[in-house]
């Protein structure tokens, strides 16, 4: 299948999950709207990274950039955290649609941009002082070369990217019982499924788009490509919880989800935070 074809197809099934995804307990968009103070538990999780690498406020007063933002409310977290000139790209418009809603209701001045974050640099026409993607976002990345590119772009020198995703070998790994029963290594083309259903509780066999391509990116691969692309590496993390209960061994923590007692101990999640040079 042609790249743009698997990517139509991606597109396609993001804009019906945004709808299930917008009305689910997991995203709670009521309860977010009438709790100012709330912020997801992505970007907590997100801010625990990211913060050290901040002098001073953190991201009060700093301009920021969301990749693959899908309904927003991470955005706008970040916004509620103090990040100004806040701006979030997603491949998917009816994403964009839930999130644009959802920032009006919580009277927040945020940009949404259509598109494909590997291009990103083409779609903003400014660059920030931060720029953050996390949880569920370079599988969908057919490579990262241009990826990592638009990134180093999109930063002011002395900017700061954070990405925080799941960890690779999870789509190495079967764990009834724990072993090793696909590729780790990426560049091997898409994995393609078929899935009625998304990752929230409300979502079993409501999506028609069903089939979705991902790509493989070991962790060699993702710092590699923001190396080459000029950044500098200033923290590399194997983090041992996620965000979304992807199987059953795992359990509840404050941070997500982590693996039962007596399970292996491997690593669910990655974080990267690197720097565009000042100079």
């Amino acid at each position: 299948m042609h790249i743009a074809d698997a990517i139509a197809a991606n597109r396609a099934n993001w804009n019906e999950r945004a709808d299930v995804h917008a009305s689910s307990q997991m995203y709670d968009v009521d309860g977010f709207l009438a709790d100012p103070e709330r912020i997801s538990t992505v970007v907590r999780n997100d801010l625990s990274v990211l913060e050290p690498h901040l002098s001073g406020t953190g991201v009060r007063g700093r301009s920021l950039l969301h990749l693959q933002c899908h309904i927003g409310t991470d955005t706008i977290s970040w916004a509620r955290l103090g990040a100004v000139d806040v701006h979030g790209v997603d491949l998917s418009p009816n994403s964009l649609r839930h999130a644009s809603r959802i920032a009006v209701a919580d009277g927040r001045e945020i940009r949404w941009l259509e598109g494909d974050v590997r291009f990103a640099s083409s779609l903003v026409d400014r660059s920030f002082d931060v720029v953050v993607t996390s949880v569920g976002t370079i599988a969908w990345l057919p490579e990262l070369g241009d990826w990592a590119r638009s990134i180093h772009d999109l930063l002011v020198p002395g900017g700061v990217f954070m990405i925080r995703d799941d960890h690779p070998i999870l789509g190495a790994m079967d764990h009834e019982p724990w072993s090793i029963c696909d590729d780790y290594l990426g560049g091997d083309g898409y994995r393609s499924y078929d899935d009625s259903g998304s990752y929230t509780e409300n979502s079993a066999g409501r999506i028609s788009q069903v089939t979705n391509y991902e790509w493989r990116h070991d962790l060699g691969e993702v710092v590699g490509a923001l190396l080459d692309a000029g950044l500098v590496i200033e923290a590399l993390a194997e983090l041992p919880y996620m965000d979304w209960p992807a199987f059953e061994d795992l359990v509840p923590c404050p941070q997500g989800w982590e693996l039962r007692q007596g399970a292996p101990r491997i690593p669910l999640s990655f974080a990267v935070v690197a720097r565009r040079p000042a100079a």
